[in-house]
């Protein structure tokens, strides 16, 4: 399994103008984040989990040539905004697209992207087979997929783990029964948005305590805010085994 980080950031606490803090004029090319997604393959085959607005320029700077499933954590618009760009796979592989996703999320996507689901369709228009899928583990391509439920705030959000790979992203608090799912990765990614308290992610802090906790072999933090800081300065506080991502890590996973 590889694993293709196409974007670490988010739009919590991002500015709509140009900012002069130190992060967003860093020469770092690592602290440059566009919205958190990663791209999972397995074998010859392509899933992205999460097509946030950045979409179509994470699939163009990493030469993606095919797609063959898409993965939902949730509906908000950082994570499925860009949707409508898997028009060009359609075009190129002549079919459509497996999307799976929990029912809210399904639900949002019919309405944000109605023109696909029309019983008299536009030519062009994205096409999307929709699979709902529950905390109830499932197949894909020959792989189990493990959901984990965790809250972001009061919205229930996916993870999923498939073999020894953890990805969560989203996340305030963690049951005890969904740690349990979570056990034995070798690799976690899991979000830390920043040092101040947040009401629905996860503070550097608990992003730390929650990954000594699983104890997976390397940990990876995600959906990174430019409060929290500069790649090279943060990273260097955070114990051994812990990582911050950044657009373009390329893993492999045996």
């Amino acid at each position: 399994m590889t694993v293709k980080f196409l974007g670490t950031g988010t739009s919590q606490g991002v500015p709509v103008i140009a900012c002069d803090c130190q992060v967003c004029s860093s020469q770092n090319v690592k602290d440059n984040r566009l919205r958190s997604s990663v791209l999972v393959g397995l074998g010859s085959k392509n899933i992205v989990i999460d097509t946030g607005p950045d979409f179509r320029y994470q699939m163009l700077r990493e030469h993606v040539t095919h797609l063959d499933a898409v993965l939902f954590t949730h509906s908000h618009k950082d994570h499925v905004a860009g949707l409508d760009d898997v028009r060009a796979f359609n075009r190129q592989q002549g079919g459509a697209i497996d999307i799976y996703g929990m029912r809210d999320v399904h639900e949002a996507l019919q309405r944000e992207f109605y023109y696909a689901f029309s019983a008299k369709k536009y030519p062009g228009v994205p096409m999307l087979n929709l699979h709902e899928i529950t905390s109830a583990p499932f197949e894909l391509f020959d792989h189990e997929v493990i959901p984990i439920e965790v809250m972001h705030y009061m919205m229930p959000v996916l993870g999923f783990r498939i073999g020894d790979f953890t990805y969560i992203t989203d996340a305030k608090t963690v049951d005890d029964s969904q740690v349990e799912k979570i056990n034995g990765s070798k690799i976690l990614v899991v979000n830390a948005l920043q040092r101040e308290a947040h009401i629905s992610h996860f503070t550097l802090d608990e992003a730390v305590a929650f990954a000594e906790r699983i104890g997976a072999e390397q940990t990876y933090f995600t959906h990174i805010s430019h409060r929290l800081g500069l790649h090279c300065e943060v990273e260097a506080e955070l114990p051994r085994g812990i990582y911050l991502a950044y657009d373009g890590l390329d893993l492999t996973i045996s």
